[in-house]
């Protein structure tokens, strides 16, 4: 389980990294060429998806309950 979500985080990285330098072009295109408006929103909608994937998902290695002997607990 902990291996699917780290690779399914690596894959949502590698396509923000692949696909965002698309989205630049066509806000350019854009500009001359308003019919490619949809085609770059859709881009953003898939770029915005998998940012949500990347940061959505706590890190497995993350522990956000304190450990039961740290100072804190001891004091109770």
């Amino acid at each position: 389980m902990i291996q699917d979500t780290e690779r399914g985080r690596l894959l949502a990285q590698n396509l923000v990294e692949l696909l965002a330098p698309y989205e630049e072009e066509l806000i350019q295109i854009e500009h001359d060429a308003p019919a490619f408006g949809p085609l770059r929103r859709a881009l953003g909608i898939v770029i915005a998806e998998a940012c949500y994937c990347i940061s959505d998902t706590p890190s497995p290695q993350e522990n956000l309950v304190p450990p039961a002997d740290d100072a804190a607990s001891r004091t109770r």
